[in-house]
Formats: structure tokens, C-alpha cells, sequence
């Protein structure tokens, strides 16, 4: 069934949207050219990532746009991580973006490169991967891993994209490439469990909702000492960390 037309059936979430689309764009082009200047240079990119983070930051605030997030540990913003997390709404990424204060890269699909100015810029910060060429999935765990062993850590979504249709259930199996490259390089899987960004934004209306934006972020799951044979195990251990607080905070129980 096609969804109702939001911007119709509720006027103010309407320009409750229009308001905070005219946020992202405008510090998005504001920030842009300096953005730009940093990526020309590998010793000055980081600092590109982190207008990025200034940019995530300013819309949400612009946004009213609350963070209420729950740690088990406390995040080293030195240390290297393959972040794993669910993904049923396009506001996972900014979100992402604003809590983590780590250097980072996202593995992302190809496609995003043709949005114009956006797609320059976030194939230069990130890892794009098209997931129906295997040689495409296969350099990309290359190039994850050699970001990795540079100090960078990988977020990832391991469902392989916003493929699941039953929220709050996240699509299984997950992908093994986060599980292959964290113990290739033997770091550590830190899973995060977004509560609620596919009420505020689902993935087929960009309409956007005020409200609070509930993550859970899982302590460090070390790989030190797993083989690739220890995966299928791994992937199922951060499948449950995951998913379990969604079916907690939502009430529902796992289907049999």
C-alpha cells in the first residue's frame, strides 16, 4: 500500500521538514569550499572529516533535533573500531556522524558518488562499494583493511544497506565483511543499536519528525586471537547485541 503523502496529511510535519532540509543544504554549501581545500591534501583530510562532524552537529542543532545516548563504555577516540550498527533510515549516517569521535570511514554504496557536490565529497572521505560486483566487494575489504591498519576505523552496516521490511527485525545474515576485516586486523566490533531514527525518518519518504534520537552504543567486542573460522560465531554474537535492544525498546519479541 502506497503511504499517504505526509507533507498533505500533516502540514506542520511538512514544514517541520522543509525547515530542516533548508538547514542541511545551507551549512552543507556554506562548509563545502573549505571542505573541498582540505581533501586536496592527505595531511589536511582529517580535518575535512571533522566539518563534516561540525556540519552533522549544526543541523541537528538547527533541527531541534535531542541525542539521548547510552554507552556501556566509554569511547576511545584514538582507538580503531569496526563499527557495526542496524540500518532502517537515512538518518542513521548524521547521526553516526554527530556521536562518534573517532576518525572514520563509511563503507557505502557507489551509487551515492553521482549526487552532485555531495557524491565528490563523500567518496573522497569514505569506501564505496557496488554490492552486486563481487570484484567491487572484494576491493573494498581491501581498501576497509588498509584503512584499518592506517588507524582509521570502518563503520559499517552489516545488513549489506536499509534491505530489511519488517522494523524493528534486521535483516540475517548479516554480511561477513565487517567480522572478516576486524579480525583480519584483529581490532575490535563496537555494535550500535539506533531505537527510533526510522520513526523520525523512514527510508522511503524523506520527511523528517521532531523528536529524540535514542542510540545504544554496546561495549567493544575484542577479536584478538579469533580466525576467520571463529566468524560465523562473531556475526551471530553482534547480530543478538544489536538487535535486541530494538525488540526490548519496542516490545516485541524475536519471531520462532
Amino acid at each position: 500500500m502506497k503511504k499517504k503523502n505526509p507533507y498533505l496529511s500533516n502540514p506542520l510535519i511538512g514544514l517541520y521538514s522543509v525547515w530542516t532540509g533548508f538547514w542541511f543544504i545551507s551549512w552543507f554549501l556554506a562548509l563545502y569550499p573549505f571542505m573541498v581545500i582540505c581533501l586536496q591534501h592527505k595531511d589536511t583530510k582529517r580535518y575535512a572529516h571533522k566539518l563534516v562532524r561540525l556540519w552533522s552537529r549544526l543541523f541537528f542543532a538547527f533541527g531541534f533535533l535531542r541525542f539521548e545516548v547510552v554507552s556501556e563504555q566509554k569511547l576511545d577516540p584514538k582507538q580503531v573500531y569496526v563499527f557495526c550498527a542496524n540500518h532502517f533510515s537515512y538518518l542513521d549516517i548524521p547521526a553516526f556522524v554527530k556521536i562518534l569521535p573517532n576518525y572514520f570511514s563509511f563503507v557505502g554504496k557507489s551509487s551515492i558518488k553521482k549526487v552532485p557536490l555531495f557524491g565528490y565529497l563523500y567518496a573522497r572521505l569514505n569506501i564505496l562499494v557496488d554490492r552486486s560486483d563481487r570484484a567491487s566487494r572484494s576491493a573494498t575489504l581491501g581498501k576497509s583493511i588498509r584503512a584499518l591498519h592506517s588507524k582509521r576505523s570502518i563503520i559499517i552496516f552489516p545488513e549489506g544497506g536499509i534491505t530489511s521490511k519488517q522494523f524493528p527485525f534486521m535483516s540475517a545474515p548479516l554480511k561477513d565483511g565487517a567480522f572478516a576485516m576486524a579480525i583480519q586486523q584483529q581490532v575490535p566490533i563496537l555494535p550500535v543499536t539506533f531505537l527510533n531514527n526510522y520513526q523520525l525518518m523512514d527510508d522511503e519518504q524523506f520527511v523528517l519528525k521532531p523528536g529524540v534520537i535514542r542510540v545504544r552504543i554496546h561495549a567493544p567486542m575484542e577479536t584478538k586471537g579469533l580466525t576467520q573460522e571463529d566468524l560465523p560465531v562473531l556475526r551471530e554474537q553482534v547480530f543478538q547485541k544489536i538487535q535486541q535492544p530494538l525488540l526490548d525498546y519496542h516490545g516485541v519479541d524475536m519471531p520462532h
